[in-house]
């Protein structure tokens, strides 16, 4: 059963690692989407994955998205909001 189920995480958690041209040009709000979640900063992850797509990911905007995302997220886990 373990060597059944080990391939099966490694194949969900890497599918997980998707991105789509759309929003590798929608860089901010990319950012922001993944801040909310209570994500690290992803455009390690993403930048890469755009350049295979043949798009990319503005890094600037990513973290201007992101770190508006982060202050939205505090806010709203301080105030009682939903993680």
């Amino acid at each position: 059963m373990r060597f059944f189920v080990i391939p099966v995480a490694v194949a969900w958690l890497t599918g997980c690692a998707t991105i789509t041209p759309s929003e590798c040009r929608n860089a901010y709000e990319t950012g922001f989407r993944d801040a909310m979640y209570g994500l690290q900063p992803q455009d390690g992850i993403w930048t890469p994955l755009c350049e295979k797509q043949g798009a990319s990911l503005d890094a600037v905007d990513y973290g201007r998205g992101w770190q508006e995302g982060y202050y939205e997220h505090q806010s709203r886990t301080i105030h009682g909001g939903v993680d």
